[in-house]
């Protein structure tokens, strides 16, 4: 019988591979040589030039070449802005920083905007929006805001242990292509379709990528209220959220959005499902609990231990799987790890402290976890006292943010590289 580690680690395998973005893309764009559909809307091809096809974030490269491929024929003009390294035919690719935004980020907002304000009537625009997109298109409103200021007022957004919404809530007030300002920019387009990969909790599609091309839900005086949870701001910055220059986000109802719509088409909840699925499978019972998405992590785990430990006295294996992000508050300098890592180590040492057994596995869905080149880690009740006995302290690797090192010491992290998607993280422990 395998480990429940080794389990742990198929099933999260397993789930990743079924949510696939090319898949799914192609069900939502297509084109019969006479008609082109995007998302259920059709328009006769004669009536179109061309389509601009935007695609912004980490799915951003699957996501163009499936909408590219399911729509042979059609006139395409696009700009695809990742943060991995391709070439392709039919596409300007501009590689893009992440997680904070740089020069690079700044060239392609420019790219994109520049196109944008060349659309006409005769052309349709199909925005590829997924997690990411935040940091990889950038371009503060005020342009005397050097790169540097704007990279340092992300740092400080991360560091906040603000939920990812009201994160994204103050970059679309800051930003010239977020919050709806895109969809601003092809106004003039027969139509506008945003596909959307989502990071961040259902019922907040506009906080994806921060909603470059959606109206916005959120205010100024939302904005004012969340500085005030944010550490220490460039000068410039600070200055530019009392000015005149920090404008309202285009909102429901304004005219750039008449002929716009937009759709999910994957989010955590089918990777929930997806794992679900291969635990069923592996021979386990299953429960889902997404109760403690965008909880400080430590609360997270004493949460998901507690559960998890309620439902495992049946005689069969217990599955409890988990979707969303938790919050870390980063210390002023940090090692090398991310919340993933962070979440599975302080569980295992939970676990351990209360002298019970269970494998934790926490894995980002992009394939990156924090600054680190590891995915995630996977670890049980047995992780602490192994990293002991090789000369780490488990306390200091969380105090200081250092979890990646004592991890691959320990053969717990868990390396999948950048796998093209982006669901937020999913969290599976398995009891018996």
């Amino acid at each position: 019988m395998k480990s429940l580690s080794e389990a742990a680690w198929e099933i999260a395998a397993e789930a990743l591979r079924q949510v696939d973005v090319r898949r799914v893309v192609a069900r939502h764009v297509a084109c019969d040589g006479a008609v082109l559909t995007l998302g259920g809307k059709s328009v006769p091809v004669g009536e179109l030039d061309q389509i601009v096809m935007i695609a912004v974030g980490k799915a951003a490269l699957p996501m163009y070449e499936a909408a590219r491929d399911a729509l042979p024929g059609v006139p395409i003009r696009a700009v695809v802005v990742t943060n991995q390294a391709a070439e392709m035919d039919g596409a300007v690719v501009m590689p893009a920083s992440h997680p904070l935004p740089d020069l690079a980020s700044l060239r392609a907002a420019e790219v994109v905007l520049a196109l944008l304000r060349e659309v006409t009537e005769r052309t349709a625009v199909l925005f590829l929006i997924s997690g990411g997109a935040s940091a990889m298109l950038e371009a503060p409103l005020d342009a005397r805001i050097s790169m540097e200021d704007t990279a340092a007022f992300y740092q400080a957004l991360i560091g906040s242990g603000l939920p990812i919404a009201q994160m994204n809530a103050l970059r679309k007030h800051f930003s010239a292509v977020k919050g709806g300002r895109l969809a601003e920019a092809a106004a003039n387009a027969w139509m506008q379709y945003t596909m959307l990969v989502s990071d961040v909790p259902s019922g907040s599609p506009d906080a994806i990528g921060s909603g470059p091309s959606l109206p916005d839900s959120n205010t100024m005086a939302d904005c004012r209220g969340l500085l005030r949870s944010v550490g220490p701001l460039p000068a410039r910055v600070a200055a530019f959220f009392e000015s005149a220059l920090c404008v309202e986000t285009p909102k429901a109802g304004d005219r750039c959005f008449e002929r716009a719509h937009w759709e999910v088409v994957l989010s955590s909840e089918h990777l929930a499902a997806a794992a679900a699925k291969a635990a069923r499978a592996a021979g386990f019972r299953v429960e889902i609990d997404n109760g403690c998405d965008e909880w400080e992590y430590r609360d997270a785990g004493r949460y998901l231990i507690d559960r998890g430990l309620e439902i495992s006295g049946d005689p069969a294996r217990v599955c409890l799987i988990s979707v969303g992000e938790v919050g870390v508050t980063l210390p002023e300098v940090v090692g090398e790890g991310g919340r993933n890592q962070q979440f599975a180590l302080w569980c295992a040492r939970e676990v351990a402290r209360r002298g019970a057994a269970a494998t934790i596995l926490s894995v980002g869905s992009d394939g990156i976890d924090g600054n680190s080149q590891a995915a995630g880690a996977v670890c049980d009740e047995t992780t602490p006292e192994l990293a002991r006995a090789r000369g780490f302290s488990v306390e200091d690797a969380l105090e200081e943010f250092d979890t990646t090192p004592l991890l691959r010491a320990v053969c717990a992290t868990m390396e999948t590289g950048p796998t093209g998607n982006n669901l937020r993280d999913l969290r599976i422990l398995l009891f018996g």
